[in-house]
């Protein structure tokens, strides 16, 4: 039994395209987190990248700004971690659920 190259590359064609569509559905999407009960919001996109922070200067002690950076800390982490597990989520549809190195 041979292999068809061409219906193989054919199939990788297709992955690829999902692939970059799914890359771009990612980078559309925002993943918002906040701390110190809304005190500090944060925003990211599914390429990881800091959109937007918002702090709420009526609950923040400017007598204490280790709170605020802790806060900040917090809410942009929080946010990192849901944009990372959709991206995993995301991708693991591509390899079966397998770890592959690289690619998360």
């Amino acid at each position: 039994m041979g292999i068809n190259y061409g219906d193989l590359m054919k199939q990788a064609r297709v992955m690829q395209k999902k692939l970059e569509a799914t890359q771009e559905e990612l980078k559309n999407m925002v993943f918002e987190a906040s701390s110190g009960g809304g005190a500090v919001k944060a925003k990211v996109n599914g390429e990881q990248e800091l959109l937007e922070v918002k702090i709420n200067k009526k609950t923040i002690d400017v007598n204490d700004i280790e709170m605020l950076e802790d806060m900040v800390m917090v809410a942009i982490n929080d946010a990192l971690a849901q944009a990372k597990n959709e991206y995993k989520n995301k991708m693991s549809s591509f390899t079966g659920g397998m770890n592959i190195p690289g690619l998360f």
